[in-house]
């Protein structure tokens, strides 16, 4: 009675069947939901002591040059210029584990392969908090998926990146289907996992009345969660940046040597070609100051005094130092005009034209990105990007912790531990427009299937949007790669059509996939590695990884200070993050228009269907890890996100976005800006939809 108790009060939070949307009339904090009026004391915070710089804060910084690219704006080596520790891949493990150590007085580094933080299989992901009650029990899958699931309502009252407790349903469709809700119930009881039980049928469509009418039971999960899974590892991220680790990206690490009890790591640092020709000719990691048109200081000097300079530098013995200090000084002094000149305060009038002028939108052609690619950072790697190596560096550590995914087998190949290797796994997905999100309130799943896993799911995502799938496609199965886009669209629409089968498959948005790093051992490898104890592996994680990776960030703290890593805790370290986003009430208080005609950054809609604001976009700019691409604000602040998919004929607002980045960056070109590519990992079309590839969809459903 109790328990059916429980169920109508959850029902009754669903009777509007109108799901919450996360930055709409309100967010998601700490796993529940907080009206807008709410906010102010619970969501719209200022983290207190925490650098977190704004379109405000940016105006009063007394640095005004452009920030760093490729690095945070702070190193944390010591002054040996080593590291502690440093942490190879920057995805929810990697900075999950970043952020733990962020907590202690040591030195740390992590060092990421692709243009951003996250950009490999948590990117690709389906965003679920899972709860446990699936993984084997006795295996490390199990040790840390529920520990973890029961971590990430405090992480998010602390960093704000949105997480829902919407729960989870396993449907059974017919009654021989009912002894699996029971053999998973038995499991997860086994695997510490609470509050798990058995619904029926009527209690089920209490909860759900959209799913498969032939449904007879369900395992319920109350304790599962949902998020967006980018958001998460940017958040984590991100702290750790604030409280002291230095992040780099852009950096393949290509060699590891054990050296003096420690490490020494050489990666090359790569950027994109059109911005590679533009770099400083003797520090190739440091950009040179472009100067703005009407400058002060002709271009001649500038190049006059830098090659005084690099004469001077060379040790030449034509030249005392006596004699060198002409040239030297003049160098110097041209030096600080051109500070002054490129300190004047941005305008922060969004664009004077420039959107118009930009690279439009690719929706059509293009390069697929490769499953290689995949394992190093997808469309944001070095070769989806035509990168170029501009330099190789040396790092010095006493610790690594490889945490690089798909990548992670060769990362610990380079200490001569070849004890694993990756298999990776394509996950297909679809996502929908807003207006199917009300389908589903829960993740719902079809019982599992013995060999490959959960399942294709359904689930509104924290943003409102129905998520479709994800397919199991093992790489080095011949038969899974050869099938084509249709195919793999065909397999995901029928299946979810058995979960829910009333969604409209012509809303469809957007497609893209994600390799899971499924490896030979069959589970998780969270250990020191049987070459060296002071390289800890933290590698070969595929689902339930995302819910995992606090607990195994732990963890991987405990393994390093057994090996002899300081637990001396940092008394400054502040666990607070602020959101980027603003809860919007509809258009209250911002306009949308022509580029140019409101100059209120609070006010001024740079993205129309998500109603991104400037402030926004140059809020998360001005963050501590570094930013030069739509796609990175795109993940950020959902710029690009909505239904039009940045189409050049709604609002044009990818443009726009980069016209923001050229500005604030200080970038003369608008093009050189890095942009969304197409298809990336896409199996749609093209990446918007014409009538009759809608109607193919539908046909594709079994409508």
């Amino acid at each position: 009675l109790q328990s059916r108790k429980e169920t109508r009060m959850s029902a009754t939070r669903y009777s509007d069947r109108k799901p919450k949307q996360h930055g709409v009339k309100g967010a998601y904090v700490g796993g529940d939901w907080v009206d807008i009026e709410d906010c102010a004391g619970k969501f719209n915070l200022t983290a207190s002591g925490a650098p977190t710089p704004s379109h405000e804060t940016c105006e009063s910084c007394p640095n005004k040059t452009v920030c760093p690219r490729s690095a945070t704006r702070h190193q944390s080596a010591k002054p040996d210029g080593s590291y502690d520790v440093v942490i190879v891949g920057a995805g929810c493990v990697g900075s999950s584990i970043a952020r733990e150590l962020s907590k202690y007085k040591i030195s740390v580094l992590l060092l990421e392969a692709a243009d951003d933080v996250t950009q490999g299989a948590t990117k690709g992901n389906s965003g679920i908090v899972h709860a446990g009650f699936d993984d084997k029990p006795g295996s490390v899958r199990a040790k840390f998926c529920w520990p973890g699931n029961q971590m990430f309502a405090k992480l998010d009252s602390e960093l704000h990146f949105g997480y829902q407790k919407n729960g989870s349903l396993v449907l059974a469709k017919s009654e021989k289907e009912r002894p699996i809700l029971k053999d998973l119930l038995k499991r997860g009881e086994k695997n510490g996992v609470k509050n798990l039980r058995i619904l029926e049928k009527d209690e089920v469509f209490e909860l759900e009345p959209h799913v498969n009418p032939n449904t007879v039971a369900a395992l319920y999960s109350p304790d599962a969660g949902n998020l967006i899974p980018y958001e998460f590892a940017i958040a984590m991220a991100e702290n750790a940046a604030d409280n002291g680790v230095e992040v780099r990206i852009r950096r393949m690490v290509k060699a590891i040597d054990a050296v003096d009890g420690g490490f020494t790591i050489t990666a090359d640092h790569w950027e994109p070609k059109p911005y590679a020709a533009k770099m400083h000719p003797s520090e190739a990691t440091i950009p040179e100051p472009e100067v703005k048109s009407g400058s002060p200081v002709p271009a001649v000097l500038i190049a006059l005094a830098g090659a005084a300079t690099a004469y001077y530098m060379s040790g030449s013995d034509q030249f005392s130092a006596a004699q060198a200090a002409i040239p030297l000084a003049v160098s110097l002094g041209i030096a600080v005009l051109i500070l002054l000149a490129s300190s004047s305060k941005p305008n922060r009038v969004q664009g004077a034209g420039k959107a118009k002028d930009a690279r439009k939108p690719v929706g059509t052609g293009g390069k697929r990105v490769t499953v290689e690619e995949m394992m190093v950072g997808g469309s944001g790697s070095m070769s989806a990007n035509n990168g170029v190596v501009v330099g190789t560096e040396k790092i010095k550590c006493s610790y690594i912790v490889n945490a690089a995914g798909g990548y992670s087998d060769k990362i610990s190949a380079m200490i001569g531990d070849d004890s694993f290797y990756i298999k990776p796994r394509l996950g297909d997905y679809l996502l929908l427009n807003r207006d199917q999100g009300h389908l589903a309130q829960h993740t719902l799943f079809p019982c599992p299937d013995p060999v490959l896993g959960k399942g294709v799911l359904v689930q509104t995502t924290l943003w409102g949007n129905l998520i479709l799938g994800p397919t199991a496609r093992d790489t080095y199965l011949k038969e899974k790669m050869d099938m084509s886009d249709e195919d793999v669209q065909e397999f995901i629409l029928g299946k979810c059509k058995d979960l829910v089968p009333g969604f409209d498959a012509k809303q469809v948005i957007h497609g893209f996939v994600g390799a899971r790093a499924k490896n030979s051992t069959g589970d998780w490898i969270i250990q020191e590695s049987g070459v060296n104890p002071k390289f800890i592996q933290a590698a070969g994680i595929d689902s339930p990884g995302l819910a995992g990776s606090p607990a195994i960030a732990l963890h991987v703290v405990g393994l390093l200070q057994k090996n002899g890593l300081s637990k001396e805790k940092d008394p400054k370290f502040n666990p607070i993050r602020a959101p980027i986003i603003t809860p919007k009430d509809g258009w209250k208080g911002i306009k949308a228009g022509p580029v140019g005609k409101f100059t209120d950054p609070k006010k001024n809609v740079v993205c129309k269907c998500e109603k991104v604001t400037e402030a926004e976009i140059v809020t998360a700019m001005r963050r501590s890890l570094p930013i030069d691409s739509t796609q990175g604000l795109r993940k950020r602040t959902r710029a690009g996100m909505g239904h039009c998919q940045g189409d050049e004929s709604n609002y044009n607002c990818e443009c726009r976005v980069a016209d923001i980045i050229a500005r604030e960056n200080g970038y003369n070109k608008v093009e050189d800006i890095g942009r969304r590519p197409w298809p990336a990992t896409s199996t749609l079309p093209q990446r918007w939809l014409t009538d009759d590839e809608k109607e193919n969809m539908h046909k594709l459903q079994g409508q």
